[in-house]
């Protein structure tokens, strides 16, 4: 089913596709391709943080279960070396560096329905030559599906000059009701993260998780964990695996997550603020009321050889798969 769910500020509409397959539900937004709702059959409440209007989109909730990209994470100075040539982008974080694809990435942009069905949408975008200082048209195409328990992204892009591509999906999680994730576990299988600096901008330098305090190989409880970094699970785009898995001990619900991507970006929303922001059905969100699970390139590779390639040639197919499974208990 397709409705209008609002409008933006210049009147453009914004619509929802309703998907479901059984055990699982959700609702996509044409805005950002968005994940507005998650809902899983045995539990009451939304597994994703999302909001019943269009305005907190727009402002603190901005990016909460979007596509991200051109270029997912940051890219530091807003500039990168391409070709022998040195291309300037959208500075949109702090006027020093490119977020997520700058100032009007592919999730402050309206996706236009390739195809739907009862559990499946397929949704395209163009982003224009230059658009944000990037070059080439880039034409991508995105299916969103349930597939059991699953919920599942597949991505292709194109372009018709050489160019620098990346995709993330940006949802935000959460596993039972309790308003934080202090509740909550992560395994993750990666050896090392990537270093920061002040600016969350990577320094080049690879530290193992042991040295960073932030080693998740075996389960570990995410209270009062601070974390936004890049956990390095390859050197390069893989075969769909898993990679990490998230679990409340409230629900007992579980998410596996597998992914073709390189990368893991876990932020654990400490933006928000500590009097919470209304979202779905009147909750409150504030500091720690979900978790960011980005797959992912890492961060600033444009600017770093030795990080996994983000370049994307003319005519080459970028193509990146990532689910989300989830794992609920028996008596649930």
């Amino acid at each position: 089913m397709v409705e209008v769910f609002d409008h933006l500020p210049d009147g453009l509409p914004v619509h929802c596709i309703r998907l479901s397959n059984g055990p699982m539900s959700a609702n996509v937004l044409t805005y950002g391709a968005i994940v507005q709702d998650l809902r899983h059959e045995g539990f009451s409440f939304p597994l994703v943080l999302g909001a019943d209007h269009i305005a907190p989109y727009l402002g603190p909730m901005r990016y909460f279960g979007g596509m991200v990209g051109r270029f997912a994470n940051r890219i530091g100075r807003g500039q990168f070396v391409l070709n022998g040539k040195t291309i300037t982008i959208s500075r949109n974080q702090d006027g020093k560096h490119c977020l997520h694809g700058g100032e009007c990435g592919s999730a402050e942009r309206i996706w236009q329905i390739r195809a739907r069905g009862s559990d499946t949408v397929t949704l395209a975008l163009t982003m224009d030559d230059g658009e944000m200082g990037f070059p080439g048209e880039l034409n991508v195409e995105l299916a969103i599906s349930l597939t059991q328990s699953r919920l599942c992204f597949a991505i292709e892009a194109t372009t018709d000059r050489d160019t620098v591509c990346g995709f993330a999906h940006h949802g935000y999680f959460m596993l039972d009701d309790s308003g934080s994730i202090a509740h909550h576990r992560l395994e993750i299988a990666a050896e090392n993260v990537l270093a920061v600096d002040d600016d969350l901008i990577p320094t080049g330098a690879i530290v193992p998780v042991s040295e960073a305090g932030l080693d998740f190989r075996t389960m570990r409880s995410l209270e009062n964990m601070v974390i936004d970094h890049n956990f390095c699970l390859s050197m390069g785009r893989e075969r769909t695996r898993p990679v990490a898995r998230l679990r409340s001990d409230l629900s007992n619900l579980a998410m596996q997550i597998e992914t073709t991507e390189p990368g893991l970006q876990v932020y654990t929303a400490t933006h928000l603020p500590s009097a919470g922001i209304r979202g779905l059905g009147g909750r409150l969100y504030g500091r720690h009321a979900g978790i960011a699970l980005e797959a992912q390139n890492w961060p600033d590779a444009p600017n770093h050889l030795e990080f996994p390639s983000a370049l994307l040639r003319t005519n080459e197919v970028y193509r990146q798969f990532t689910s989300y499974g989830f794992e609920a208990p028996l008596d649930a």
